[in-house]
């Protein structure tokens, strides 16, 4: 959007959309109309033939592109035509057009769904930028002297910085020490997130208008018992999954050895999808365990296609780059690599996959959850004002000493500032459990794995369907009480006691194990000392860190004291600098060396 009655570049617009073609391979459209310059790339699922975007309504006032689903499109389509609003399009995202012109300003409570979009209302001279309540899509923006750029990603809009794009100290240090940064700010400077559940009101004079229109912290516990509480669990896994299960394409599911799939599998079946294929990952050549077996009884109980993954570290590890160029931010997360695999394979065939995301978050299934009262006061006192949780740095404090450089240094106490703020805003009447679970649902969840699962499935024209964060169940989760969550060492134990009855005999008794990678395996002897001498070689490692430290940092990690977190986070952000720093546009093949990525071009 524009300042002072400019008009948009149609051809800024299409730049940008390049950028974003992955996510939307099937269509794309941009619309000018006075101040504002909409664009879209489309991944067509539902009303395939009629849902090209951006889209208009009332005599061309109202404009909108979106990224997402409305799930309760069918619903909101009854209401108006009742009120003589005829849809024009099969899209589930028109429906955003005619509840901003039924309902005003409180049009997104009536919204169901994942969404980030931005609809200009001309006749107000008004854009709205809007981000669904838990952030399961993507939405930055870029405030410039003569307009406010917007994407679904960052790479989109770093060609429209004024010079080359500077590094937030805070972001960065964050990204080190707790694999990801959290906040409005992002890696950037000045490129921002908008944040889940906000919508942005921007005027002709560029002035911003933040609305929070939710937040879990308006969630009030409940006082429920066993029976009542698995009754209204039922419900809501079945309004969900009826609305999620909407689509004209036909979808699969990502199938681990855990609890949260294994339910999305149940109700799958149980609502007639059939006989889908259904996916999951494993490894070759390391004797790190996996939930191939566990996953394969989940998909032969009912009935499903399925493909089991066996993937070697060396394939892993050449996933590195393109799973570094699809993440866009900086974010350490090594399921990244995997996913990206099983993307790639699940969209050969498919545009949508069901993915178990916001289980743990829900209904408290980490162990982060269960730490004894103790153990939260020693934390609380090394580490004041999160309640010891995302305290500890994930870096040991000696490669802190040797490796940063001033400026993380200096940004210390930053860097922890997001998880402080959102620690003190919970209100007294919440347990200690209850706070943890929406630190994550405010931190990590939005800035950590649903990055992971939006990105890397979206960089293969591949939607991912999360219906655990359907914020119905959210609400839900959040106002359970504790002991309806965690039993002694046992988290999530109101849905393990939902679909027990369901589920093959056994699946529940095996521990979780989480989504563990093998990077280790491939990460060693050469490899590691062919990584130090790379990251000498970055102008990134070099502006940032103390690079004399990173032959110590190798030779220790060699031999077997450590390091390997330290030296993995060192090449991937020099990979990430190149990247997106020292040769913007460039993009790595889907299966690419690593260390051909890590040193600086001369």
């Amino acid at each position: 959007m524009c300042r002072n009655g400019q008009q948009p570049e149609p051809s800024l617009l299409w730049d940008m959309a390049r950028q974003l073609g992955h996510r939307g391979p099937d269509d794309s459209g941009i619309h000018c109309q006075g101040a504002a310059g909409l664009a879209q790339t489309r991944l067509s699922i539902i009303g395939l033939a009629t849902g090209h975007q951006p889209m208009s309504a009332d005599n061309g006032q109202l404009a909108l592109a979106a990224n997402g689903e409305v799930y309760n499109y069918i619903e909101l389509n009854q209401e108006f035509r009742r009120l003589q609003r005829m849809p024009a399009t099969d899209s589930d995202c028109e429906s955003i057009l005619h509840a901003y012109a039924v309902y005003g300003d409180d049009f997104l409570t009536h919204l169901r769904g994942m969404y980030a979009f931005a609809l200009y209302d001309h006749a107000r001279q008004r854009l709205l930028l809007v981000r669904d309540r838990l952030g399961i899509k993507p939405l930055f923006y870029l405030r410039l002297a003569d307009r406010i750029a917007f994407a679904s990603e960052i790479k989109a809009l770093l060609p429209l910085l004024p010079a080359r794009p500077e590094l937030c100290a805070s972001a960065l240090r964050q990204f080190l020490l707790q694999q990801f940064s959290s906040g409005e700010q992002t890696i950037v400077n000045g490129i921002r997130r908008v944040l889940p559940g906000e919508m942005l009101a921007i005027d002709a004079r560029l002035q911003i208008r933040r609305h929070r229109y939710w937040s879990p912290l308006e969630i009030a516990p409940q006082r429920l018992g066993a029976d009542q509480a698995l009754e209204q669990l039922d419900g809501l896994l079945a309004d969900c999954m009826r609305e999620h299960m909407r689509s004209d394409v036909p979808f699969g599911l990502f199938l681990s050895g855990g609890l949260d799939s294994a339910l999305l599998a149940c109700q799958l079946h149980a609502r007639g999808a059939g006989r889908i294929h259904s996916f999951s990952v494993g490894y070759s050549a390391t004797s790190m365990p996996d939930e191939l077996d566990a996953a394969r009884r989940v998909a032969d109980w009912f009935g499903f296609q399925h493909h089991a993954l066996q993937l070697s570290p060396a394939r892993v590890a050449a996933r590195i780059p393109h799973s570094v160029w699809a993440a866009d931010e900086l974010m350490r997360d090594y399921a990244s690599m995997p996913t990206s695999i099983l993307a790639e394979t699940a969209a050969r065939d498919l545009k949508v996959v069901f993915t178990g995301e916001g289980g743990d978050e829900v209904f408290a299934g980490y162990g982060r959850y269960r730490t004894t009262r103790l153990q939260r006061w020693a934390k609380s006192l090394l580490f004041p004002g999160s309640g010891g949780l995302r305290s500890r740095p994930q870096w040991s404090r000696h490669w802190m000493r040797q490796l940063l450089g001033p400026a993380l240094v200096d940004a210390r106490e930053q860097a922890r500032q997001p998880f402080v703020d959102n620690w003190q805003s919970t209100p007294p009447t919440w347990s200690d459990l209850q706070r943890r679970q929406y630190m994550d649902l405010s931190t990590a969840l939005p800035d950590n794995l649903l990055v992971k699962t939006d990105r890397m499935q979206m960089a293969f024209g591949l939607e991912g369907r999360v219906p655990f964060l359907d914020h119905r169940l959210v609400e839900f989760g959040l106002s359970l009480p504790d002991h309806l969550k965690v039993r002694g060492r046992t988290g999530k134990w109101l849905p393990r006691q939902w679909a027990a009855p369901y589920l093959p005999p056994g699946h529940l008794d095996h521990r979780k194990r989480g989504f563990h990678v093998p990077i280790g395996d491939w990460m060693t002897g050469e490899v590691a000392t062919h990584i130090g001498q790379a990251l000498l070689h970055s102008r990134g490692v070099a502006q940032w860190f103390k690079s004399d430290a990173i032959e110590a940092l190798v030779g220790a990690y060699r031999a077997g004291r450590g390091g390997g977190r330290e030296l993995f986070c060192l090449m991937q952000f020099a990979i990430w600098h190149r990247i997106f720093i020292e040769q913007p546009g460039q993009r790595p093949q889907i299966d690419d060396n690593p260390l051909d990525w890590i040193a600086s071009d001369a």
